[in-house]
């Protein structure tokens, strides 16, 4: 099943620029692998040395944060969409 990623401006070095791509699994840890395949250098920027994600790392499928809804094992359906969304830390005080 084709399912399409959001890439996140910071990552799109690794996808030749392209805001979006198309990959094809049945979870949404399937997912990250074939675009890891696909456009590599998405693991390392994605997963800690243990296979989880990054703690400043967001996935969601459509509006819902993966990590409440069974994490990489959550089941993608049709017309699903993953976003990438580094979290965003800093400012001034």
């Amino acid at each position: 099943m084709s399912t399409k990623v959001r890439i996140p401006s910071p990552l799109r070095q690794l996808t030749g620029g392209l805001g979006e791509v198309q990959v094809e699994a049945a979870t949404v840890g399937g997912a990250l692998a074939d675009l890891e395949r696909r456009f590599p250098g998405f693991q390392a920027r994605l997963f800690e040395a243990d296979g989880s994600l990054r703690h400043f790392v967001n996935v969601y499928r459509n509006d819902e944060d993966i990590r409440t809804s069974g994490g990489l094992d959550t089941v993608l359906e049709p017309q699903d969409e993953l976003s990438i969304v580094p979290a965003v830390a800093g400012g001034l005080r």
